[in-house]
């Protein structure tokens, strides 16, 4: 029968009924015509008429959506595909379409050797890496409706470690152990490539801060600040500390050995060393035990620890004095000698460039440098207080405060040498530097916040 061309006269309604009745068979508007007997461009007149709309792209005969339904059922319940397209009645060609256009990942075969893997050994460490068998477990568990906190239950698993592993092995639709399994392989593989050699950006933005002599751990915290949207250019303290000494060879270990502030070429091991006995000042003073309880907490700006840091053969020396809450730095010139009249002169004149609402307390060791400390308080107005013997832990803050201080002045070097000038160069260039404790503001940002806060004085005058 031929078909009749678009124009022609009206067509008998019985030509209509045979094209509707193929297009709810599932052909296409054009298949259809071609049924009825009509031109194509009619059938697609008609439907464009009715307001049926088609799929853009057609492949061969139209299924339902409850064959649709039949077919994913039938597949999330394990059954093949070939078999799955039998039960719906479908074409294997339709369902090889759909689970390609849905990226379907087939079901994984459990493994064989899994009878042999006995249950206490799945489950002796919650939050140890899953092994193959336990992730096919788990997609078994998923495909049955087990939510994943009660399948990270059933199988002895922590749900965070459960969690993680379904989003590693997730599909467009369901987990899939196999997926899980390729992505954990991969993410094991060794050697890597380091973050700092992988990201040039990121190696210059570490180098720059190591040589303005920020720490490791500073330059971590202060990069999630400085680059809140952009993790590529974060990285952990320890990445920096692998770059420099597990890794030894190659171009980027010796640029971050060579900016290391500390200049070492190995790691310092963690531990107290012993307290060495010091000559100490004991007359006159009042204790720490006399000190404003409110110093001990740091809630409260304006309490001090001072200290030295001696020059080679102990005949030169620089005074440093450190803001307990804050950190912030000061240093003290010491011209010629450090004797408690040379330290009482470098402290008159040094004290009162403090706000007068941050002179509190400050705590000092035993020192004979610090015998004229009444005087020191008459013309500042600042109290004093003496640590106990051998406690240097009481100004825990100065103390590394002074070991950071060492990196500018080493040991056995003459501190006279550097003027008032240089002194406050490198007190300013510490106060910039970002600091943990102040989730990675710098002390002289912290002591500018405290300042233009009133309500931080208002608690230690009530």
């Amino acid at each position: 029968m031929g078909c009749r061309g678009p124009g022609r006269a009206r067509l008998p309604e019985s030509v209509r009924e045979r094209f509707w009745a193929a297009v709810a068979a599932g052909l296409s508007p054009t298949a259809a015509a071609t049924v009825a007997g009509v031109h194509g461009a009619t059938g697609r007149h008609w439907a464009q008429q009715a307001g049926y709309r088609g799929e853009s792209k057609h492949f061969g005969i139209r299924y339902t959506a409850q064959q649709r339904a039949v077919f994913w059922t039938a597949v999330r319940s394990a059954v093949p595909p070939a078999q799955a397209a039998v039960v719906a009645g479908v074409s294997e060609a339709a369902a090889r379409r759909w689970l390609q256009q849905a990226d379907h990942v087939p079901r994984t075969p459990f493994p064989a050797e899994a009878d042999l893997v006995a249950e206490s050994e799945l489950t002796s460490r919650v939050r140890a890496p899953l092994r193959f068998v336990e992730r096919c477990r788990l997609e078994q568990l998923l495909e049955h409706g087990y939510p994943p906190a009660q399948a990270a239950a059933l199988m002895g698993r922590h749900k965070d470690t459960i969690n993680r592993e379904i989003a590693r092995g997730q599909t467009r639709s369901v987990y899939r152990a196999s997926m899980g399994q390729d992505v954990a392989d991969a993410a094991r593989k060794r050697p890597k490539v380091r973050k700092l050699e992988a990201n040039p950006g990121l190696r210059a933005e570490v180098l720059q801060r190591l040589e303005t002599r920020n720490s490791p751990e500073q330059i971590a915290g202060r990069l999630r600040q400085d680059f809140p949207d952009d993790p590529e250019m974060w990285v952990s303290h320890e990445t920096i500390y692998q770059a420099v000494y597990v890794q030894p060879r190659g171009e980027l270990a010796k640029e971050l050995k060579s900016a290391l502030r500390t200049g070492r070429i190995k790691r310092k091991p963690q531990g107290r060393n012993e307290i060495a006995d010091r000559n100490r000042f004991k007359a006159g003073m009042v204790g720490i035990s006399e000190r404003p309880a409110e110093a001990d907490d740091r809630a409260i700006p304006g309490h001090w620890e001072g200290d030295l840091i001696m020059g080679a053969g102990n005949t030169s020396a620089i005074g440093t004095l450190v803001e307990r809450t804050t950190g912030f730095v000061m240093l003290l010139h010491l011209p010629g000698d450090h004797t408690a009249t040379t330290v009482a002169a470098a402290m008159t004149a040094k004290v009162p460039e403090i706000p007068g609402i941050l002179r509190r307390s400050l705590t000092w060791d035993q020192g004979t440098e610090m015998a004229m400390h009444t005087n020191i308080t008459e013309a500042t107005g600042l109290p004093i207080y003496f640590c106990d013997p051998h406690s240097p832990w009481q100004r825990g803050t100065n103390e590394n405060t002074n070991g950071l201080l060492r990196q500018y002045f080493p040991k056995g070097t003459d501190l006279a040498f550097w003027g008032p000038g240089f002194l406050d160069q490198v007190a300013a260039e510490l106060n910039a530097r970002p600091r943990k404790r102040h989730n990675w503001r710098t002390p002289a940002e912290e002591l500018d916040r405290l300042l233009s806060d009133p309500s931080t004085y208002v608690a230690a005058t009530a």
